[in-house]
């Protein structure tokens, strides 16, 4: 389950307008896009949901793989997550520029090819190494699925709208979450582990092809930017300087941090709480179903309540649960059951929190929207995944470190919020 992300873009303007100013921009159109509503929620959908089949399928076949390329330590198996997400998140750095520079479609087709082959040597390692190098180009590849998606929304469509957007394609996204350990699962039963790399190469064809057919450019050729040194190094310097696009950034950097130790983790915690990797299968349908009837509640409500009002309510209740769930672990009261609930209501809070967050940064990203959504990428994802991947290896057969990981998590987004927000929380959007 992967949110993906779920980060913005920096401002292109050279100075901070007041939150009174900035609705006076020059706004964008409400939509743009090439191709229907439906179709091109589901497309962005899809293209996001690759990256979640990539890490989810893989939960019930850890243990086999482990087995297979003599990999003892439970914990080290974890590294198959890991390695795909680092790619994710330092290739975003090249996606970007390059997408504003050559336009949003050929580095999508590129990029889906490279994952289709990159699945295939997966499926065909004979060592671990080998495994890793293929899930860390993986990972490299499918960068491109969420930099330039988000980029591509936002020539599209703006603000509130946006969000919605946003919201529902997160929401037909998380049907990968849902559904990808149970598509890792069958296959098992009636294959190998490295059958699930196949049919991830096979159904990102599938994707690959759909938007090779049907969606045509989205960037003008009069607004691609020159690929410089000096216009990345100035992009750059807007996205990290932009007290909204920097804010919310780290915010759910370190949200999505909390995210990664749940999913390298979960497998171990569910065997834990059980004694076996049966109910796997279903925690994680609980868990990421209530997610994606977070992102459809908040596509319903945000165009009324608006985004802060929103994200800024998820946040505060997420740091309830975290905290109420840490002491519950803490006093050794926890149960597959408590995992489940309490994990469930919480990650419904991140889902309404993350995905405000990233329309939030991408308020004032217009002329640098490849540049600086890879610029967030980068940061949410990399630092996210060496997060996550200390709390999935501080596993000590409890749920204790991964709960004080959201605890901490929810507690440093809210603090950087409320710099961000001046202490005015819960203002209009």
């Amino acid at each position: 389950m992967t949110r993906p992300d779920r980060s913005g873009m920096a401002t292109a303007m050279n100075s901070h307008p007041a939150p009174n100013q900035r609705a006076t921009q020059a706004p964008v159109a409400e939509n743009r896009a090439p191709i229907g509503f439906v179709e091109f929620v589901s497309l962005v959908a899809a293209l996001m949901a690759l990256t979640a089949l990539g890490i989810d399928a893989m939960l019930p076949a850890l243990p086999a793989i482990g087995t297979a390329l003599g990999v003892a330590s439970e914990n080290q198996r974890q590294f198959v997550i890991s390695a795909f997400l680092l790619g994710f998140g330092l290739a975003q750095l090249v996606h970007g520029p390059l997408a504003d520079r050559f336009g949003r479609r050929p580095i999508l087709l590129i990029a889906l090819a490279a994952y289709v082959v990159a699945n295939l040597i997966a499926a065909f390692a004979s060592n671990f190494t080998l495994l890793l190098v293929a899930r860390f180009v993986s990972g490299l590849a499918i960068a491109a699925s969420r930099v330039v998606t988000v980029a591509l929304v936002r020539d599209c469509y703006a603000g509130r709208a946006m969000a919605r957007v946003m919201s529902l394609a997160f929401m037909v996204f998380m049907a990968a979450p849902v559904l990808a350990p149970s598509f890792g699962q069958v296959i098992l039963l009636f294959g190998n582990w490295q059958m699930i790399f196949v049919m991830i190469a096979a159904v990102s064809a599938v994707v690959l092809i759909w938007f090779a057919v049907r969606m045509p450019e989205t960037l003008a050729v009069e607004a691609r930017q020159p690929l410089s040194l000096a216009r990345l190094a100035s992009g750059w310097r807007r996205a990290v300087t932009d007290r909204w696009s920097l804010g919310y950034t780290l915010a759910a950097t370190a949200l999505l941090g909390a995210l990664y130790g749940f999913i390298n983790s979960v497998q171990q915690i569910v065997a834990a709480l059980t004694g076996s990797d049966d109910l796997l299968v279903p925690v994680f349908i609980g868990v990421a179903g209530m997610m994606a009837l977070a992102n459809l509640l908040n596509s319903r409500i945000v165009m009324r309540l608006g985004t802060r009002r929103i994200s800024h309510s998820a946040l505060t209740g997420l740091i309830v649960l975290a905290g109420a769930h840490l002491a519950l672990a803490q006093a050794g009261w926890e149960t597959i059951w408590t995992f489940a609930v309490l994990q469930a209501m919480t990650m419904a809070c991140f889902g309404l929190a993350t995905a405000n967050f990233s329309a939030m940064a991408m308020e004032n990203m217009g002329a640098i929207a490849g540049t600086a959504s890879s610029v967030q990428g980068f940061v949410t994802v990399t630092v996210g995944a060496v997060v996550g991947a200390m709390i999935g290896l501080g596993f000590d057969g409890t749920t204790v470190p991964l709960y004080r990981g959201f605890f901490v998590a929810g507690l440093v987004a809210f603090a950087i919020v409320a710099i961000v927000e001046r202490g005015r929380l819960f203002r209009p959007s």
